[in-house]
Parts: structure tokens; sequence; C-alpha cells
């Protein structure tokens, strides 16, 4: 077993770490050249699916999707999601084979390609820093949020350092308020074991990914109250699913 983690260890320096690094510059160039030259549709969505497929893949982990089925074509959805760790965006963008949109903090935009990618793909910046910068957050959502376009929301805004699901702020579900759609909550297992959020660098750990897609929640009505209940329902239904110690 010891062995067994030293060359996985090994693996990841000499392996996956830079066949990831080149992948993701590769796959950032590739979106702002096609989302320049055809639309961030297709182009903001596919290369970031088949680099978090790539990355999961060579990282050697397994994984597992449960509640495709309750998904319907052509519905536009707010996604919320516990947030485990890094590998939480590739799960879901390699995995869940929805076209989507981050929600995603300003600051992410000054990442090197990546935010110039993100950026060209179309997702969705909040700075929670000015909170009257909202209205034009609808705004954006309301123009992208149709034709079968889904976000995708972190509502704890940050990973988890315990694998428990912490307090959720409401922007996502307010959102989903003011447009009218379902929230459709998702857990994720094993993120936290693989690569938890503790400020230092770490090895990966290999471990099973599992996403699960619960039953849509549908608007009952639009206020206070549906955003409330929205809410509740969506982190109840993500914690149902969390392995026993996280519940």
């Amino acid at each position: 077993m010891r062995a067994m983690k030293i060359l996985y260890r090994i693996y990841q320096i000499i392996i996956l770490l830079p066949v990831g690094i080149v992948a993701t510059i590769l796959t950032a160039t590739i979106t702002i050249i096609g989302c320049a030259l055809g639309g961030n549709r297709v182009w903001g969505y596919y290369p970031g699916k088949w680099w978090s497929v790539l990355v999961v893949r060579l990282a050697l982990l397994p994984v597992s999707i449960e509640g495709r089925e309750k998904l319907q074509k052509g519905q536009s959805y707010v996604f919320c999601s516990n947030h485990q760790g890094a590998f939480d965006i590739f799960l879901i963008y390699g995995f869940l084979c929805r076209n989507f949109k981050w929600m995603m903090k300003e600051s992410l935009r000054k990442i090197p390609f990546v935010g110039r990618a993100c950026a060209a793909a179309g997702f969705i910046f909040v700075d929670r820093g000015r909170p009257a910068k909202m209205k034009h957050v609808y705004e954006v959502a309301r123009g992208t949020l149709k034709d079968g376009m889904s976000l995708l929301v972190f509502p704890e805004g940050h990973r988890t350092l315990t694998g428990k699901v912490g307090p959720y702020k409401r922007g996502a579900f307010t959102l989903a308020d003011e447009l009218q759609l379902p929230v459709v909550p998702l857990t994720i297992n094993g993120s936290f074991e693989v690569l938890p959020n503790s400020g230092r660098l770490h090895f990966l750990v290999r471990h099973r990914l599992r996403l699960t897609i619960h039953e849509p929640i549908l608007p009952v009505s639009r206020g206070p109250e549906n955003l409330q209940r929205m809410e509740e329902l969506s982190r109840l239904a993500t914690i149902s699913a969390l392995d026993e110690q996280y519940k």
C-alpha cells in the first residue's frame, strides 16, 4: 500500500502535473479563440468539458454519476452544489453533461489564461464586495439562461474546511426566483478526500468521486417565501446524499 502511494505521487509529479498545465493552457487558448470566432455556446463549454475529463482520467480517479435522468432536455436550470474541494470543478464540468455557465468570484478573473477564458466563455462573475452590481448580474443571467443553457453555483461561496456543508449565500436562489427557474441540488462526495482545502499544497489521494443529481425544485411563487423555500430544500437535498461522516 505504501509503495503504491509513493508511485502515485511520483506519477503526479512527472505526468499529471506537466500534462495538466499544458492541457490547461491549450484549453484556455482554444476557448478564447473559439469564442471570438464562433460564439461561446459551443466553445465556452466543450473545451472545458473535455479538459476536465482528461484531468480526472489522468488522475486515475474513478467516477460515478447518479440522477441524470431527472433533467429535461432543453430546460434551463440553476444547479447548486456543495463545494468539497478543487476537483469539484472537474467532476461537474466533465461529467454533469449539461451546457452551463459558472457563477464565479470576480477575483478568479485574474488567473492567467483561465480568467480570460472564463470571461470569453460567458461565465458570470460576481463581485461580493459590490452588492450594487447584482442588478447587472441578473441582467446578464437573464440574457444567458435560455434555450437550455443553465447556471452552476456553489452557494457556500468557498470550499469547505471540514467536508460538511456550510451556510448558503442567497445569490443563486434570488436569481432562480427572479428568473423563475428550477433549482437542481447537486451532492459531491469524494472530492474532500482527493484534495481538501487546507491552505497547503497536497498530493492527490486516489478516491472515488461521486456526483448525485437531485430532483429539480420548481418555483411555486415569486418573492421571499419562494426564495427561502428553494434555499432550504436545496440544502437539505444536498446534505441528504453526503457520506455519513459529513452530514
